[in-house]
């Protein structure tokens, strides 16, 4: 296999997903009420199951957790961690106490026993384990918390811890975390409010959230918009949800789309072309607030042809916008319009300029595609084969499933000398659980393409996680192909 070869199947594997692909999504609720040792929590059961079946209503799998001890609700969130991975959206929503230590969300199970700040760090679930369990899914990653409350271990614990042992005291409400691209969480209050539980059996939050998630048509990030307006009209603008994150410029739906609009995962300039009317003028008015991702729905709509408002120069002057303000997928997205001189006249220079930057914040597409770039010397780069199998397994390192095959193969061909025929395997097992079509077909189809020896290891990877019981004997056999589809995500 030569280099050249793989070059031809990473352009092949650059076309969108087959729709064949999963559309996936699950969700692992949980509601902590009744504390063994701290004050228990009057509504979080009955949010929990609201959710829960609001969730269930609108098409989610759901998996339902109440009252969960520290053991049980590791266990919980494993399982659910291996099932996000072959989904395309994953979401957790935590209903129950919480608090702040050293700017570190945490989650308390219900038997957990707090004398100490550290029992806190010992004894609970971090935001960052919540977002960890989440990370893999294909597309997004979601982690509502209505959790935002008072301090409950009170003057039991004592919060002035001394410097040199925490930082910072633990205390009521919630940090505001930093979550990475594909993910928003969102927060029942601000940072340092207080939820309300509020008089009608449900928090305000969960009755909101409950009535936006079954719209169907609403696009996510304005339908947390909706939340957050929803909430302080129920609270006299005394509790104001928030959100953070950075999803990607695909629209989405949590409730799918409305009678005739397009799946956004057909084609995003036609999903975003079919938003309602009155949705658009709300994404116009939050770009006019700097909401980069706003300004990428805008301009995915004038470069759709078929639309009313196609205006090139226009998506140009948005997505400039955008990247200015340091959006990694509007640089992209941008690149590809200089590249090809759409809106704009072409400028292989500054297109080059934009595909660095958008990598220089690990933006996988990006890095996949200065590869290419680096090895075949594209937008004026002088080849350069070292250079581009560095950004191959940057790449692959983040996931990208193209990324992940094309490397895998390198490493099959020798073209990778500190990585053997087991790293190979690991890079196409999770090439198949980020979920590329492309590369399904080709280990069910076409499996010669790699050693018999990666083909062995590669069944030993699959029957680590459950999927196969055969011979690992390289032959891909009816077994192994439906061990593969497994792996997939396909359901058998």
């Amino acid at each position: 296999m030569t280099f050249v070869r793989l070059i031809l199947c990473g352009f092949l594997l650059m076309l969108p997903w087959s729709a064949a692909a999963a559309t996936d999504r699950v969700a692992l609720v949980i509601g902590q009420g009744t504390y063994q040792t701290v004050g228990a929590l009057d509504n979080t059961i009955k949010d929990a199951g609201l959710i829960a079946q609001t969730l269930t209503d609108i098409g989610f799998e759901v998996t339902l957790v109440t009252d969960a001890g520290y053991q049980d609700l590791r266990a919980a969130m494993d399982r659910f961690a291996f099932r996000s991975e072959t989904a395309d959206l994953a979401l957790i929503y935590y209903a129950g106490h919480g608090v702040e230590v050293q700017g570190i969300n945490y989650l308390i199970p219900v038997d957990a026993d707090v004398q100490t700040v550290r029992d806190v760090q010992r004894q609970s679930v971090s935001l960052d384990d919540f977002l960890a369990t989440v990370d893999r899914a294909r597309v997004m990653r979601i982690v509502i918390l209505d959790s935002c409350r008072d301090n409950p271990f009170g003057e039991a614990v004592d919060l002035a811890v001394k410097p040199g042992d925490l930082s910072t005291p633990a205390k009521g409400g919630l940090a505001p975390p930093s979550p990475e691209r594909g993910t928003l969480v969102a927060f029942a209050a601000r940072d340092g409010q207080v939820a309300l539980d509020g008089l009608a059996g449900n928090s305000p939050f969960a009755i909101a959230l409950a009535d936006k998630m079954r719209v169907p048509g609403l696009e996510i990030s304005l339908m947390f918009r909706q939340v957050r307006d929803a909430v302080l009209a129920a609270t006299l603008n005394q509790q104001e949800p928030n959100t953070y994150g950075s999803l990607s410029g695909v629209p989405f739906y949590l409730a799918g789309p409305a009678e005739g609009q397009a799946d956004p995962a057909a084609d995003a300039r036609v999903a975003w072309a079919q938003v309602r009317p009155e949705q658009e003028a709300q994404l116009a008015a939050l770009a006019d607030l700097g909401d980069t991702r706003s300004m990428l729905g805008l301009a995915q709509m004038r470069l759709n042809p078929e639309a009313t408002v196609f205006d090139p120069a226009e998506a140009v002057a948005l997505l400039t916008r955008a990247a200015a303000a340091g959006s990694p997928e509007a640089q992209f997205e941008l690149a590809k319009l200089y590249e090809q001189g759409i809106g704009v006249d072409p400028d292989p220079a500054r297109a080059l300029q934009l595909y660095q930057q958008a990598a220089a914040q690990d933006f996988a597409d990006a890095i996949n595609d200065l590869g290419f770039m680096h090895y075949q010397g594209g937008l004026g780069l002088t080849p350069d084969p070292d250079a581009a199998l560095k950004l191959f397994e940057r790449a692959a390192n983040l996931r990208h499933p193209q990324a992940l095959f094309n490397f895998a193969a390198l490493i099959d061909d020798g073209r990778i000398p500190t990585k053997d025929k087991a790293a190979a395997a690991g890079y196409l097992y999770d090439a198949l659980r980020s979920g590329s079509t492309d590369v399904l077909d080709i280990l069910s189809e076409k499996p010669n393409m790699f050693t018999v020896e990666t083909r062995k290891a590669l069944q030993a990877r699959l029957s680590e996680s459950g999927f196969y019981d055969g011979a690992l004997d390289g032959a891909f056999g009816p077994g192994t192909v439906k061990a593969l589809r497994q792996a997939f995500g396909l359901k058998i």
